[in-house]
């Protein structure tokens, strides 16, 4: 988990609390190729608190967190500490369980932030502790249950895909002008992070209102254009046809012949897609709303205003003040000219802690405004098909 672009584990002991927020930022260095299994980071000290191990969750048929750590941690773990963002699997799954990779490693302590939720690989903390380890469980819970893990523990939870709600819109909230104009609302770096977002995501989908009319790619690229390494699966929604030789028009693309949110995600579930981008368009953000299948709102506001034109949501069900969907604000900053707000529906997910641990989704009480430097503007000819929004 070293090299460019990762610095290696500070040369000092480390609390708990340290080595997990190092563990979860090697969990975030995996997510997006996880799934379904979910995107863990484990942190190994020695017996003198020093990090000697850091992995994480390989992708599927690959080596657990605790193993990559132990493994890079080698006859240091003896006598040590592991750190890791959820509990050891107790079970033989496609690999042995962690549990007794921890145990013939010599590790005589465990710090987990989560229980885990999945009853078939639950209990790794009883059996630790029946093999004389000390266990620990909540170490930093909120903090990595609002991290890459949000959506694993949404589908382990409720049984289907974390789904966020992306849209771009003006202060006035209109995602189009009334000629149907569209590019660019927002500057190039909100488009810079939507792209990061969706090298992350599981899925990307829009309707075919969006697809017939924006002839969006839902690919994730870089500032010059290029693709990056990891994309996620594309996905139409809707009835109609595409058009033939269009960016969606391609046999890497599903197209889900319905309109029914339900109906997707369980499309989606069955392929082991975990966290869902909902891209476009107001129509289907709308009934995903109206059937309360949006968890995550992450809104670009430009400081703009249109009058008139396309409104970025469209009918959610509400029909009397009495039914507003009321937001849950987690975070806020500027990217570069523009405001993102990051917003959960209803309450904040609980983590799965065990009695001694505290509820998750504590960001939504932390709220943070960070200022990010705008780039200088994109030119026209750097400009490539990328759907309504960033």
């Amino acid at each position: 988990m070293t090299g460019p672009g990762h610095p290696g584990p500070p040369a000092r002991p480390l609390a708990p609390d340290d080595a997990m927020r190092l563990a979860l930022a090697a969990s975030a260095r995996v997510h997006g190729t996880t799934s379904p299994n979910p995107p863990v980071g484990c942190v190994v000290l020695d017996a003198d608190g020093n990090v000697a191990g850091v992995g994480a969750t390989a992708p599927p048929g690959g080596p657990h967190a605790e193993v990559a750590a132990l493994a890079q941690a080698g006859e240091r773990a003896r006598g040590g500490t592991a750190a890791v963002t959820l509990e050891p699997c107790a079970h033989h799954g496609r690999t042995p369980p962690c549990t007794d990779a921890l145990r013939a490693a010599g590790v005589v302590a465990v710090h987990a932030a989560i229980t885990d939720p999945n009853p078939v690989a639950a209990g790794g903390a009883e059996v630790l502790r029946a093999a004389g380890l000390t266990v620990t469980v909540g170490t930093l819970a909120a903090d990595v249950a609002a991290g890459p893990l949000r959506a694993w523990l949404h589908a382990q939870r409720t049984g289907r895909p974390h789904v966020t709600w992306k849209f771009a819109a003006t202060l006035d909230g209109r995602s189009a002008a009334a000629d149907g104009t569209s590019r660019w609302i927002t500057g190039p770096a909100a488009r810079a992070r939507v792209h990061a977002l969706r090298a992350t995501s599981d899925a990307v989908v829009v309707g075919t209102g969006t697809a017939l009319a924006d002839d969006p790619a839902l690919t994730a690229r870089d500032a010059g254009g290029a693709p990056l390494p990891r994309q996620p699966l594309r996905v139409v929604a809707g009835l109609r046809e595409l058009t033939p030789g269009s960016h969606l028009d391609a046999p890497d693309v599903l197209h889900v012949r319905t309109h029914d949110p339900d109906e997707v995600l369980a499309a989606l579930h069955a392929r082991g897609v975990v966290d869902v981008l909902l891209e476009g368009g107001p129509r289907l953000a709308g009934a995903f709303l109206a059937a309360g299948r949006v968890d995550r709102v992450l809104a670009h506001i430009a400081p703009a205003l249109l009058g008139a034109g396309t409104a970025a949501l469209g009918d959610a069900g509400v029909g009397t003040i009495a039914d507003i969907l009321r937001l849950q604000v987690a975070h806020v900053e500027m990217v570069g000219g523009d405001i993102l707000i990051d917003a959960l529906i209803g309450a904040a997910p609980a983590a799965a802690t065990g009695p001694a641990a505290t509820a998750a989704g504590g960001s939504a009480d932390r709220r943070v405004v960070v200022t990010v430097p705008a780039p200088r503007p994109a030119g026209p000819s750097g400009n490539t098909p990328d759907g309504g929004g960033p």
